[in-house]
C-alpha cells in the first residue's frame, strides 16, 4: 500500500504540472492508498541528463516518496529511431554505438534524484527489438494519418515543404508500446510529449489494459531563452562540477528565476514566496546553492558559492584554474587551443580581436603574439575560462 498524504498528493498533482489527465480518475487512486506503476522514460541521445529533464524526474521522486513503483526506462531503441516531437526537422538515426556511449552513466545520473535501489530500470530495447509487422500493423492501425498531421511540429513541416519521415510517425507507438509492456498507470513527460503520451493510452485499450493517466510538466528555457536542449548546449547538466553548476546559474536570465525555483527544485512553495521578495542577485545566488547542494551537497553548494563570490565578486584568480608549462616558444593561437580556451586557432583569433582574452588582467589585441616557456602568466578568456602558465 501507498502512503496518503493528502498534502503531498495536491502537489503532486499542481506543483511544475501543465495537464493531468484524467485528474478526478488519479486523485482517486492515490486517496486510495493503491500502489500505482510511475514510469518514465528517457532517450540516451546525449551523455548528459539536463535539469530540464529533472523536471519529471523529481515527480517521480514525489511519487516514490508515497511509496508508488517506479520504473524507469532507458529508450536505448528508441533512441535509435528518434523522437521528433520538439523538433523543427528531421532527427537522424544513431548509431547504436553511439548510443550505448551516451548511457553510460544515465542510472548513475538518475540516482542523483531517486532511491535507484527502489526502482525499476527497463532498457525499451528488450520488447521493440521482437516486434514484427503484423504487431506493429496492428499498433499502426488504431491512428490515423490526420491524427499525425494536426500535431504543430508536424504540420508546420508539412507547410514548408518540409519531409516528414513514416519513421517518425512510427516513434509515438513505440512510446506508447512502453507503456503496455510495464502496465503502466501513470505516465509522466513534458508538453511536447504529449501525443506519445496519448498513443500510450489508446494502445493500452488495444491490449485490454486500462488506459495510463497522464502528468506533463512544462518546459523549461536554458542560459540563452531558448528551451532548454543538449543540441543547443544551453543546459545545466546534472554531471556539471559545483563550481560549473553554480556559475551557469547565476547566468540565467532574471525571468526565469522563479520557474527553476518551482520546476527544478523542492523549496517549499511558501518560502518561494519569500524569496521573490529578494532582489534577482539574490534570489539567484539562492536558486544556484539550492541546485547545486541537490546534486552535491550542502558544503559543496557554499564552497562552489564562495569561489563564485572570489572570482566574480573580488575579480580573483579561481582557485581552482587550469594550470600548464610549454616548451620553447608558442603563438598565442595555438596556446589558447592547446590550453582549452578555444576549439581552434581560428576561434582563438576571433576572441583575441574581440577582446575577450586577457593576459595578466591586460586585454590582448595581438594574435600574433608569441609566447616565451620562461613567462609565468595568467590568461583569461571571457568571464569563465581561466588558465595559469607556471
Amino acid at each position: 500500500m501507498a502512503k496518503i498524504d493528502e498534502q503531498k498528493i495536491g502537489e503532486i498533482l499542481s506543483r511544475g504540472v501543465e495537464e493531468v489527465i484524467d485528474r478526478d480518475r488519479l486523485k482517486k487512486k492515490l486517496l486510495s492508498g493503491k500502489t500505482l506503476i510511475i514510469k518514465l522514460g528517457i532517450d540516451p541521445t546525449s551523455p548528459n541528463i539536463h535539469i530540464g529533464r529533472a523536471i519529471p524526474l523529481l515527480k517521480l521522486k514525489d511519487f516514490q516518496d508515497l511509496g508508488h513503483k517506479i520504473v524507469f526506462i532507458i529508450g536505448d531503441f528508441t533512441g535509435l529511431i528518434g523522437d521528433t516531437s520538439d523538433k523543427e526537422s528531421e532527427r537522424p538515426i544513431l548509431a547504436e554505438k553511439q548510443v550505448k556511449e551516451n548511457m553510460k552513466t544515465y542510472i548513475q545520473q538518475v540516482a542523483k534524484i531517486l532511491d535507484i535501489r527502489k526502482c525499476e530500470i527497463a532498457y525499451n530495447s528488450k520488447w521493440l527489438k521482437k516486434l514484427g509487422f503484423i504487431e506493429i500493423g496492428k499498433m499502426a492501425n488504431v491512428f490515423g494519418l490526420h491524427e499525425f498531421e494536426v500535431r504543430e511540429n508536424v504540420s508546420i513541416r508539412l507547410k514548408e515543404g518540409k519531409r516528414v519521415s513514416l519513421r517518425e510517425l512510427l516513434y509515438p507507438i513505440m512510446q506508447g508500446y512502453d507503456s503496455v509492456m510495464v502496465k503502466a498507470d501513470v505516465e509522466l513527460g513534458g508538453t511536447d510529449q504529449r501525443f506519445n503520451l496519448l498513443a500510450g493510452r489508446e494502445l493500452q485499450k488495444l491490449y485490454g489494459q486500462k488506459p495510463q493517466d497522464i502528468v506533463t510538466n512544462p518546459l523549461i528555457e536554458g542560459l540563452d531563452g531558448r528551451k532548454m536542449s543538449s543540441s543547443w548546449g544551453n543546459t545545466i547538466n546534472i554531471l556539471d562540477s559545483p563550481n560549473e553548476m553554480f556559475g551557469k546559474t547565476m547566468s540565467l536570465k532574471d525571468e526565469f528565476i522563479i520557474k527553476y525555483f518551482t520546476l527544478i527544485t523542492r523549496v517549499p512553495l511558501e518560502e518561494i514566496e519569500e524569496i521573490k521578495k529578494l532582489g534577482p542577485r539574490n534570489q539567484k545566488a539562492r536558486l544556484a546553492k539550492e541546485i547545486v547542494k541537490m546534486y552535491h551537497g550542502e558544503r559543496a553548494a557554499e564552497k562552489a558559492g564562495a569561489e563564485f563570490k572570489k572570482v566574480f565578486g573580488q575579480k580573483e584568480w579561481p582557485s581552482n584554474a587550469k594550470k600548464m608549462q610549454i616548451s620553447g616558444e608558442i603563438s598565442i593561437l595555438e596556446l589558447l587551443e592547446k590550453g582549452g580556451l578555444a576549439s581552434s586557432k581560428s576561434e582563438a583569433k576571433r576572441l583575441i580581436l574581440q577582446g575577450a582574452v586577457k593576459i595578466n588582467g591586460v586585454v590582448q589585441k595581438d594574435w600574433k603574439k608569441t609566447i616565451k616557456t620562461a613567462a609565468e602568466m595568467k590568461i583569461q578568456v571571457g568571464p569563465k575560462r581561466f588558465l595559469e602558465l607556471i
